[in-house]
C-alpha cells in the first residue's frame, strides 16, 4: 500500500519506518526542522534505539522518503496516516478535507494523534462531507500512540496490544491487515469505537499516574514510620490484584506526552460537568515530588546551602531519552539556583538540552564525565535511572566528592552498601 504518514512525533517516524519495513511504500511528512531531514547526514542527531539504523536502510531502498508536512498526499495514496502533534488538530482537517473526491471505497485514514477524545469522529464528518465526495467512501479510525521513548521501535513492532477504534468492520479488517506483521505472536488487537479508543488511552496514562504519586506518597509516609518503601513495594506488587508495574517511587515523572495526557483527562472530566479531584491531586503530588530531594539536602545542610556544589546525574525526563520535557530535574536545578547552588550536571543525552533550556549561568556547569561532575561536591543528586549510574565506582566518587552525601532520586542503590561505603544516603522513602 501507499502511505502518507504525517507529523514530527516519534510516534510519526517509528510509524513510518515500520511500515515500510514491512513492504509498503511511505512518505514521510515533516517540518523543515524535523531530525528527518538529516538521515543521510553527518548531523542526525535521532537517539532512539534501533530507530535511526531502520530509518537509513528504509530510505535506502526507496520504501521511505521524506516531504514537507505541508504537502498533500499523493495522488497514489490509498493511507492517510495521522501522527500529528496534540496542537495540530486544524491541520488534521485541513488533510482530510484536502483530499480528492474521488478517493478509493476503501480508502483509509489512521489517527494516531492524541487528540481531544471525539475528534476521530469529527474528520470521519470531514472525510464525507466533502464536496462531491461519495459519503460511502472512506474511513477515519483511532489507533492510539501507546509508545514509550526510550522503547518505541520495540513496543510498535513487538507490542503488547493495540487499541483499534473503528465504526466500519471494513476498515477494522484494513487495519488488522496493516499491523498483521506486528501481531503474529497473539492477536493482540482489540476493537472498540473510536471515541472508546482515544479515551482508553487518556484513561491508562492517568492510572499509571495516579500509581506512581500513590506510591510517592506512601514513600514520604514511610520515611516518617522508620520504615523501609522497598519491602512495601515488593509486598504490594506481590499481591495479584495489584502487580508490580509503576509501583517504584521516585522524585517525580515528567514527560510532555504522559503529563499532557493526564491533563487532558481532567480537563475532559472537568468539561463534562465532573469533579477532577484525584487526578488533580495526582498532579499536585507530582509537582511536591519534584522538589523532594532538594527538601531532603535543605534538611541535611541546615538550611545553609548558599555557595555549595551540587551535582546531578541525569536530567533526561526519562533514561534512553535526550528530552527533558516537564523533567522533575528542572524544579530541583531552579530551587538549588535560588538558594545560591552552584549545579554540576552529567547526562548521557540531555546537556544539549539543558543548554538550550538555562541559557549561559555562571552557577550551571554542563560535563561529559559523570565523575568530573561530582568533584569537589558537596552533595550527589540521582535523578534519571540511566544504566551507567547504576554500579558507580564508590571508591572513586567518595574520594571526588568534598563531602560523601548521596540522594538517590530513583532507588536504585543499596543503601546498606553505599552506606558502609563510606557515604550518607537519603533515598525515596529508604532506610
Amino acid at each position: 500500500m501507499n502511505l502518507e504518514v504525517y507529523g514530527d512525533t516519534l510516534c510519526a517516524l517509528v510509524s513510518a519506518a515500520a511500515m515500510a519495513s514491512t513492504g509498503h511504500q511511505v512518505t514521510l511528512h515533516v517540518s523543515p526542522g524535523s531530525v528527518a531531514n538529516t538521515l543521510d547526514s553527518d548531523e542526525f542527531t535521532l537517539r532512539e534505539p534501533g530507530l535511526a539504523p531502520l530509518m537509513v536502510e528504509q530510505k535506502r531502498t526507496g520504501r521511505l522518503t521524506v516531504a514537507p508536512l505541508n504537502v498533500l498526499p499523493d495522488a497514489r495514496c490509498t493511507v492517510l496516516w495521522l501522527a500529528l502533534s496534540p496542537d495540530a488538530l486544524g491541520l488534521a482537517h485541513r488533510l482530510v478535507e484536502g483530499l480528492p473526491a474521488d478517493i478509493d471505497p476503501e480508502f483509509l485514514v489512521v489517527n494516531q494523534s492524541t487528540f481531544p477524545v471525539g475528534s476521530t469522529e469529527a474528520l470521519q464528518r470531514a472525510l464525507l462531507n466533502r464536496p462531491g465526495a461519495d459519503s460511502r467512501f472512506g474511513a477515519v479510525v483511532s489507533v492510539p500512540d501507546l509508545l514509550t521513548e526510550g522503547g518505541a521501535l520495540t513496543g510498535f513492532t513487538r507490542p503488547n496490544h493495540w487499541l483499534v477504534g473503528a465504526d466500519t468492520p471494513w476498515a477494522s479488517r484494513l487495519v488488522a491487515e496493516l499491523l498483521r506483521p506486528f501481531n503474529r505472536r497473539r492477536d493482540g488487537i482489540m476493537h472498540m469505537r473510536p471515541r472508546e479508543a482515544e479515551f482508553t488511552k487518556l484513561a491508562i496514562n492517568g492510572m499509571l499516574a495516579t500509581r506512581l504519586s500513590y506510591m510517592n506518597d506512601m514513600a514520604n509516609l514511610a520515611d516518617s514510620l522508620d520504615v523501609d518503601i522497598e519491602r512495601v513495594r515488593q509486598g504490594m506488587g506481590a499481591d495479584t490484584r495489584i502487580g508490580e508495574a509503576y509501583l517504584y517511587p521516585g522524585c517525580g515523572f515528567g514527560g510532555l506526552s504522559f503529563s499532557r495526557d493526564v491533563m487532558s483527562l481532567a480537563s475532559t472530566l472537568q468539561h463534562s460537568g465532573l469533579q477532577a479531584q484525584l487526578l488533580e491531586e495526582v498532579l499536585q503530588i507530582n509537582e511536591r515530588q519534584k522538589e523532594s530531594l532538594f527538601r531532603k539536602l535543605w534538611r541535611h545542610y541546615d538550611t545553609q546551602l548558599e555557595g555549595r556544589r551540587v551535582a546531578i546525574w541525569g536530567v533526561a525526563f526519562k533514561p534512553e531519552s535526550a528530552r527533558i520535557d516537564n523533567a522533575p530535574a528542572l524544579k530541583l536545578i531552579e530551587a538549588l539556583w535560588a538558594q545560591g547552588v552552584q549545579v554540576h550536571v552529567h547526562d548521557p543525552r540531555a546537556l544539549p538540552a539543558l543548554a538550550e533550556w538555562a541559557g549561559e549561568r555562571d552557577d550551571l556547569v554542563l560535563h561529559d564525565d559523570p565523575y568530573a561532575a561530582a568533584a569537589a561536591t558537596d552533595a550527589l543528586m540521582l535523578v534519571t535511572e540511566w544504566k551507567s549510574y547504576w554500579s558507580p565506582d564508590f571508591t572513586r566518587l567518595h574520594a571526588e566528592m568534598a563531602t560523601p552525601l548521596l540522594l538517590d532520586g530513583r532507588n536504585i542503590w543499596d543503601p546498606g552498601f553505599v552506606k558502609r561505603s563510606g557515604f550518607m544516603y537519603y533515598g525515596i522513602g529508604r532506610r
